[in-house]
């Protein structure tokens, strides 16, 4: 094992600059699309407990309670290994942790499709779940520092479009099978993507910024160097000049690790964008992780037809990152996050006042409340990378993610005790109150576009 030296400033200061120079081009592409697919296929076994959870309450008797224990136990997993992971790649590498957490969820997947009922299906939630809370953080992290500054939102989001797709392709997939071939096939197709922890070891090299960070300033120069000509191979031209270097603090004014998110700057980037982590993905999942029984138990529809209403509002979710993808750099950060979550907000409340008292009336309310809440959802996955510096920047990511478990289970809970006592306008009411107030943080917020990774977080 390579043994870390103290950071060379100047090679940190180098590397932040030759990837300024980078054209975005096919190589950016393919490394994108590699780990891409990776958090396709985790967004993919993320949805899956929703809409197998009909034929789980089906199969195992399962109540009110323990579907809601069923529903959200993978979540507490996803939150520590959001926790781990980020301290963890900070340390021994972005790519390698990235790798590691593949791997785990295919074999924990494999293991559900064959659970013979709720506790141990239960406890291989929780052990897939630190793998897929694990790599989201990380994976976001990493395409962050390979990307430069120029047009960074659009790039990075386009990437992180896979997440989204992933949810909505798992509704469409699952929509067919689970009703044609059960809950169990659905678990065993979405094991065979952990074959690609495999092609993320071979194809994707590590993290620059990273090495550099590590004082391992020859491999950080290597690999800037393997990258730079590939560029120029894919491209047909010489690179342009590397712009002038930023300058990098000092070590002894570096602060990292826990203590480093809250202290100075960091302190009150941590506090909001863990705030709008929470109440983004409270509403996220309160909404979709209940939206099939709701249709089915409320409005008596049957198990194809709940699943097809429920995969509408997932599709108009991923029409709403679309559209943020392309125009964040241009709004910026906390203006698209401002505007998705207090959208959400208008739209949850009206569908309350309505009393929603019909399926179709869910359908079209909580679809354009999605449109809202998936695009400021997939801008917290850009915005956060950039708000920390690379000695801490998996961690601050990890502890954004972390946060947003913490709103995925507790979202989930809170739905099911309201919609236990029967009252459906309340739940809205809940979801635009949290809402309302991430919306209302965002205003704390640094606008970080167009801004080098490094003059944002020195």
């Amino acid at each position: 094992m390579t043994i870390d030296a103290p950071p060379d400033h100047t090679v940190r200061a180098e590397i932040a600059a030759r990837f300024e120079r980078l054209p975005l081009c096919r190589w950016h592409v393919t490394v994108r699309l590699i780990v891409g697919v990776v958090t396709f296929f985790e967004a993919f076994d993320q949805l899956l407990i929703a809409y197998a959870m009909p034929g789980l309450r089906a199969e195992w008797g399962l109540t009110t309670a323990g579907s809601t224990w069923v529903l959200t136990v993978g979540s507490l997993g996803m939150l520590v290994g959001a926790l781990l992971s980020g301290r963890l790649a900070d340390r021994v590498g972005r790519v390698r942790v990235i790798t590691w957490c593949i791997a785990v969820s295919g074999v924990a997947g494999l293991f559900l499709a064959f659970s013979p009922g709720p506790g141990v299906f239960s406890v291989l939630r929780v052990v897939q779940g630190l793998a897929i809370g694990g790599e989201v953080p990380v994976a976001a992290t990493f395409i962050a520092e390979i990307t430069r500054s120029h047009r960074r939102g659009r790039f990075v989001l386009l990437y992180e479009l896979v997440f989204p797709a992933g949810l909505t392709v798992g509704a469409l997939v699952a929509a067919w099978v689970v009703p044609a071939l059960g809950w169990r096939w659905m678990y065993g197709i979405a094991a065979l993507p952990g074959l690609l922890c495999l092609l993320v070891r071979a194809k994707v090299p590590e993290s620059p910024r990273w090495l550099a960070d590590h004082g391992r300033a020859a491999e950080a120069a290597a690999v800037m160097d393997r990258i730079e000509t590939e560029v120029e191979r894919v491209t047909g031209q010489a690179l342009p000049p590397v712009p002038e270097a930023l300058p990098v603090l000092p070590e002894a004014a570096r602060t990292s690790g826990l203590r480093g998110l809250f202290t100075g700057r960091y302190r009150r980037r941590t506090l909001v964008v863990g705030l709008l982590w929470f109440t983004g993905y409270f509403v996220n999942y309160g909404i979709s992780s209940w939206l099939p029984t709701i249709y089915q138990n409320r409005y008596h529809l049957d198990l194809s037809a709940s699943l097809r209403y429920s995969t509408v509002t997932s599709c108009a979710g991923l029409l709403g990152c679309l559209v943020v993808a392309l125009a964040v750099d241009r709004v910026g950060r906390r203006r698209t996050v401002a505007v998705g979550l207090g959208g959400c907000t208008v739209m949850l409340l009206v569908l309350s006042a309505l009393g929603a008292s019909s399926p179709v009336q869910v359908l079209v309310w909580t679809s354009l409340a999605a449109v809202c809440f998936f695009g400021a959802n997939i801008c917290l996955y850009l915005y956060t990378p950039e708000l920390f510096p690379t000695r801490m920047r998996a961690l601050g990511s990890s502890v954004g993610g972390s946060l947003n478990r913490l709103g995925v289970v507790l979202g989930p809970i809170l739905v099911g005790v309201v919609y236990a006592d029967g009252r459906l306008p309340v739940v809205f009411v809940l979801l635009a109150a949290v809402s309302l107030v991430g919306a209302l943080a965002s205003f704390g917020a640094v606008e970080t576009a167009g801004r080098r990774l490094e003059e944002v977080s020195p």
